[in-house]
């Protein structure tokens, strides 16, 4: 039984005890701040972590800046991103007084766990990532020692702060399970320290670009959370659609008009061949009004809060001071384990 089956096998039983129990759980979840947050992070990860954040989980959201520059050369605006990351999260339901927000570059613990998990994997472990080999084809550069430990990074994001559930789709599976491996060798070798986490598989759709590809920003086919009603109906006008007037889901022979479908249905709740059906002969420009309203409709709440939090200047820092703090106690408390357990307290 492969990693995918053999998680899939066990994920409704945790799934139950996370549900009938939510206190017995941390999880760690997050992004690299390398842009705009948009509808694909909002339906991939981030309501899946207030739904569980809502239920009581306790939740750790990190802004993995550091982790920035696995594969470009600069780091970017990426003060500006994280503010606007703390903007969304919040708006999206995720309370800073009971969960943590943090930066990864503010937590010294962390990062000072990366050495001795470096001594715990191979390097073929880790040219064996897939994201890893994804991430150095798709860069088209030399593989930085920084994207080659990318997965020992996430391992000390997620062991530092105590986690023991990570939500992630099927592509993640490995990154938990080298954090569980590297777990596994550090209580094997220096006596038990680390729990090892679990992967909570979320069913996260598929959430297509304006053009039919991945949503992306650097395709510039995204509908920013952080867009505007005016804007998002801009950019959905200029969506490339085809010359058929009536409106089928078919992604493969019509990907510019299904991806318009696919927003509407993640936007309404509804399914794509039965808004299709609906709009029939109305055409493209039926379809780009009906997804335009889908989708202001749907963000209009998260639009009004955000706007009222970016009112505030210091709010985003406020939120980060707090769980930075708060991050900084659990990864010095782990770090002080992890020194006890080798023996390098002087």
């Amino acid at each position: 039984m492969n990693s995918f089956t053999a998680t899939l096998a066990r994920n409704d039983q945790l799934a139950a005890e996370v549900a009938a129990h939510p206190e017995l759980f941390r999880i760690l979840t997050g992004e690299r701040p390398t842009g705009a947050l948009h509808l694909g992070h909002y339906f991939g990860t981030i309501a899946e972590r207030v739904r569980l954040h809502r239920h009581g989980v306790d939740t750790f959201v990190i802004l993995a800046d550091y982790q920035v520059i696995t594969d470009r050369d600069g780091i970017g605006q990426v003060r500006d991103h994280v503010h606007n990351a703390v903007l969304d999260y919040v708006a999206a339901g995720i309370d800073p007084e009971q969960a943590t927000i943090f930066t990864h570059s503010a937590v010294p613990a962390l990062n000072q766990l990366m050495l001795p998990f470096l001594s715990l994997v191979t390097e073929a472990e880790l040219h064996r990532n897939p994201t890893v080999k994804a991430e150095a084809a798709a860069s088209g550069r030399a593989l930085s020692g920084l994207l080659l430990t990318y997965p020992v990074h996430q391992a000390a994001d997620i062991l530092s702060a105590g986690a023991n559930l990570v939500p992630v789709g099927k592509d993640n599976l490995p990154h938990i399970e080298l954090a569980r491996v590297i777990a596994r060798r550090f209580n094997d070798r220096y006596g038990e320290v680390f729990p090892e986490p679990r992967a909570l598989l979320t069913t996260a759709p598929e959430v297509p670009g304006l053009d039919g590809r991945k949503m992306s920003k650097s395709y510039g086919n995204a509908i920013g959370l952080s867009m505007t009603a005016d804007e998002t109906a801009a950019l959905i006008r200029r969506a490339p659609t085809d010359s058929q007037r009536h409106i089928t889901f078919d992604p493969q022979q019509r990907p510019g008009v299904s991806a318009l479908l696919t927003t509407a249905a993640l936007t309404t709740g509804r399914d794509e061949h039965d808004i299709a059906a609906e709009i029939g002969d109305g055409g493209a420009s039926a379809l780009k009004r009906f997804t335009t309203d889908a989708v202001n409709e749907r963000f209009a709440e998260h639009r009004r809060i955000r706007g009222e939090l970016a009112l505030d200047a210091d709010f985003a820092s406020r939120v980060l001071r707090e769980g930075n703090r708060r991050v900084n106690e659990i990864a010095e408390h782990t770090l002080e384990q992890v020194r006890y357990a080798m023996g390098t307290v002087y």
